[in-house]
């Protein structure tokens, strides 16, 4: 006696034994509820960071933007070139050759602000480095592409996401413009709100990363040579970026910040670039590099926070704390001693 066939609700044509069921969407729901989670909350976190940046000392930097220019050389000179000659040393697929390079031409990702305070670098900097390399990034990334992927493909055939650019752009002007007003119109609340988003920043940078191994889990299967790559290449990053800033002599502070910003990719970006561009099965040998790369960066990050904390920081006769190396900071911008509070 056959036995008898029971459709899901759900299915949509049943034949015999055979049901067809809607494909799940579960994965492209959820990555649209914690986008737009995610992007509320960091636009919550530049508003905090907002809270430690001085508008005379930001327009400073515009004004002489020598800090700004080493930074455009490391992020759209060094990184570029750094990622192409990766992937001509490892000998890497076509495709591969080519997210990787898209990697290299992405502008800074907000996550380098965040870091940057922990590491007590120059905000006013680090901000504004990471405004101007989203703003040049309209026209550099194309220029970048059309010179390094002209090996493997036409640049014609990847799709620079303006929008994106533009989302990035304004999620980090408008909350870092109300945080600076908060500072100037009641500094007091300005500075608790800076402790809680900090701490909530450095979170958010943790999760993004868990989220994106989650989600696209299926990727992680790939050449050991991308994860060579994913891995080595934020520290041949921030190593540059503080080396060629130390070698025109900034002072350490403003050289950490430069190297953040130049090893700091903005790496939804690049993944948002190659959804766009390429074939799902050409995704399948190339996705998972920014989120491996994103890791990393964070790897780095944690490294140097770490290190900052166990073997920079050493207390005064008042009680409070200030990381080593701080005195030419200190000495450099007269007045933000209140940037060195407990965070306990």
């Amino acid at each position: 006696m056959p036995t008898e066939v029971v459709c899901l609700s759900n299915a949509t044509v049943c034949s015999g034994t055979d049901c067809l069921v809607p494909p799940s969407n579960f994965n492209d729901i959820l990555s649209l509820v914690l986008s737009i989670v995610l992007t509320t909350m960091l636009a919550m976190v530049m508003f905090a960071m907002g809270c430690t940046v001085d508008a005379k000392k930001l327009w400073g930097h515009i004004k002489r933007p020598w800090g700004i220019f080493i930074g455009f050389l490391c992020q759209f000179g060094i990184m570029p070139f750094t990622a192409f000659a990766l992937s001509l040393a490892f000998n890497v697929l076509p495709v591969q050759a080519i997210v990787i390079i898209i990697m290299g031409c992405c502008p800074g990702g907000s996550s380098s602000n965040i870091i940057c305070f922990w590491l007590d670098g120059d905000m006013d900097l680090s901000i504004s480095m990471t405004a101007c390399s989203s703003i040049l990034a309209l026209g550099m990334m194309p220029l970048c592409l059309l010179i390094y992927t002209s090996l493997w493909t036409s640049a014609d055939t990847i799709q620079i996401p303006y929008d994106s650019i533009g989302i990035t752009l304004v999620s980090i002007l408008i909350p870092v413009a109300l945080g600076m007003y908060l500072k100037h119109k009641k500094p007091l609340l300005a500075k608790k709100v800076l402790k809680v988003g900090s701490i909530v920043g450095f979170a958010l940078i943790i999760i993004i990363a868990v989220v994106g191994g989650v989600l696209y889990q299926s990727s992680w299967t790939i050449a050991p040579s991308l994860w060579i790559i994913g891995t080595i290449y934020p520290f041949i990053g921030f190593g540059l970026g503080f080396g060629l800033a130390r070698f025109v002599g900034q002072p350490w502070y403003r050289c950490r910040t430069i190297a953040l910003e130049t090893g700091f990719q903005n790496a939804q970006l690049c993944s948002t670039i190659v959804q766009l561009s390429f074939s799902p099965a050409e995704l399948e040998v190339m996705f998972a590099f920014p989120l491996i790369y994103s890791i990393f960066q964070l790897v780095v990050a944690l490294m140097s926070v770490g290190g900052e904390s166990l073997t920079c920081r050493h207390t005064n006769s008042q009680g409070w704390t200030m990381p080593k190396g701080s005195q030419d900071q200190v000495e450099a911008r007269p007045g933000q001693m209140e940037h060195y509070s407990k965070l306990e």
